[in-house]
């Protein structure tokens, strides 16, 4: 799909990813409805843009389903159709074990990171499909083919984006609606503190290690133009997706060790 004068929806718009992605979606001619939680990272997103012009803010939390459903009318409204839908947004969990994890914690990764697409998914995809060319982009994570210690739920949740992607593409086969699935390493982003957990590596060293936000959203959208399904972003996720299916154990085993000292031992 090429962007010039289409529809897309982004979520996660507010912050990293989702929000460089509306911004080089404008760059790239697109209309985008930017969806996000956070009112305040709406706002910075539009200043980013140096103001709305093809560009309508929505402030939704994906896991309310009527809520979802009156996103999708006030799209419709606002910019007369939908052609693209890009689920980014998403949170992690905090580094602890699974017996360590509260209930709570467990079902609002659960309903964001995979509830939250799934509505979005359900309520938009009859709109895409009366486009003449639709697409859906899912952001999963490294974490869904490499279980990372201290990430286990969101991992699951991550896990489940990616196959229930996959099945898309299967059944979609047949329409005008294409679809990619993302898989990111580690990216220079802030959703360690917008997921209401404490950084596991401080900022100076994830900022230097990590790919930019810009960078992974090009990737994106570049994926996205050259009809992709899996959009691999990073060498740390391509390394450790080929590492993973060669030496499953040896790999596993290789994150266990980088991870152990900071969520214990017991």
């Amino acid at each position: 799909m090429k962007f010039d004068d289409k529809v897309v929806v982004v979520t996660g718009a507010g912050a990293g990813i989702g929000q460089q992605l509306v911004l080089q979606l404008l760059e790239r001619g697109a209309h985008v409805a930017a969806v996000d939680l956070r009112e305040e990272g709406l706002e910075e997103t539009v200043s980013l843009a140096e103001g709305p012009g093809r560009m309508t803010v929505h402030q939704l939390d994906v896991t309310d389903r009527e809520g979802v459903e009156a996103l999708a009318e006030e799209v419709v409204e606002r910019h007369g159709a939908v052609d693209g839908l890009i689920n980014n947004a998403g949170i992690i969990q905090p580094f602890v074990k699974i017996d360590k994890l509260d209930f709570e914690d467990i079902d609002r990764v659960i309903n964001v990171n995979l509830h939250g697409p799934i509505n979005m998914t359900k309520v938009f995809l009859p709109l895409l499909k009366e486009r003449p060319q639709g697409h859906i982009c899912n952001v999963s994570s490294m974490g869904a083919f490499l279980p990372v210690p201290g990430q286990a739920i969101y991992g699951a949740a991550k896990a489940g984006v990616s196959l229930m992607t996959e099945a898309l593409y299967a059944e979609l086969m047949d329409s005008s609606v294409s679809v990619s699935l993302v898989m990111p390493g580690a990216i220079a982003t802030d959703i360690a503190s917008n997921s209401g957990v404490e950084a596991v590596m401080p900022e100076g060293d994830q900022a230097s290690s990590s790919m930019g936000a810009d960078e992974a959203a090009e990737c994106v959208l570049e994926g996205i133009e050259k009809g992709r399904l899996h959009i691999v972003v990073g060498s740390d996720a391509r390394l450790m997706r080929l590492a993973n299916r060669i030496a499953p154990k040896k790999s596993i085993r290789l994150i266990q060790r980088q991870m152990k000292d900071l969520i214990g031992g017991e």
